[in-house]
């Protein structure tokens, strides 16, 4: 198997605030329950309903789940733009020789409709995943390195026994994604081909 380079979604490759906060409103409209949709979108990361047990009573988060699902097509896709250098970082992967894979906590098909609407193309998408869940898809899919913006992105590097790539574009600062287990930390994507060519050689498939 090719190797690949994986990455998280959620403030690795997209900026889904926007998006994510226009549905966040939307649900609010739509059940009564208040979100705070600015805090929710400071702290993505963690799966949805971690952030939705912050605001509904245990008995309803699973309606809220479905009903935050079911809107999302409609409100978050569209406003969500890729984060500085993500374009840049899986050209970078490819011309390596190596796979792209993304590992999300969100759930596969939504994770798709950005990647389709965005141009973005994964060899592989793995969703509904966090922190040391995303370590049995790293493995399974020939990840050598894992790239992502949370604490729990370098657990699940660490539990794969891959090197974890910091970028500082989510919730976690740069001396959080060390203290987590980072290998390597980025301000964001623009200097992760510069990495790259440095640590992927030997990487490249051989010819013939």
């Amino acid at each position: 198997m090719i190797g690949a380079v994986g990455f998280d979604l959620d403030m690795t490759l997209i900026d889904s605030r926007p998006g994510i906060r226009a549905a966040y409103v939307e649900l609010t409209a739509r059940t009564g329950v208040h979100v705070d949709a600015d805090l929710a979108v400071s702290r993505l990361g963690p799966p949805l309903r971690a952030e939705l047990r912050h605001w509904f009573p245990a008995e309803d988060v699973e309606e809220a789940v479905t009903a935050y699902r079911g809107l999302y097509p409609e409100y978050a896709i569209a406003p969500t733009v890729p984060t500085a250098g993500a374009v840049e970082a899986l050209d970078a992967v490819r011309a390596a020789g190596l796979r792209v894979v993304v590992v999300t906590s969100k759930l596969g098909r939504l994770a798709r409709l950005h990647l389709d609407h965005l141009g973005m193309r994964a060899d592989e998408l793995a969703g509904d995943l966090f922190a040391e869940g995303k370590a049995a898809a790293l493995v399974e899919h020939g990840v050598r390195w894992y790239v992502g913006d949370h604490a729990a992105d370098m657990v699940a590097a660490r539990t794969a026994g891959v090197p974890g790539i910091g970028v500082a574009t989510g919730p976690c600062s740069e001396q959080e994604l060390r203290d987590a287990g980072a290998s390597y930390v980025l301000p964001d994507l623009t200097a992760f081909p510069d990495l790259l060519g440095e640590i992927a050689v030997g990487s490249r498939p051989s010819a013939g």
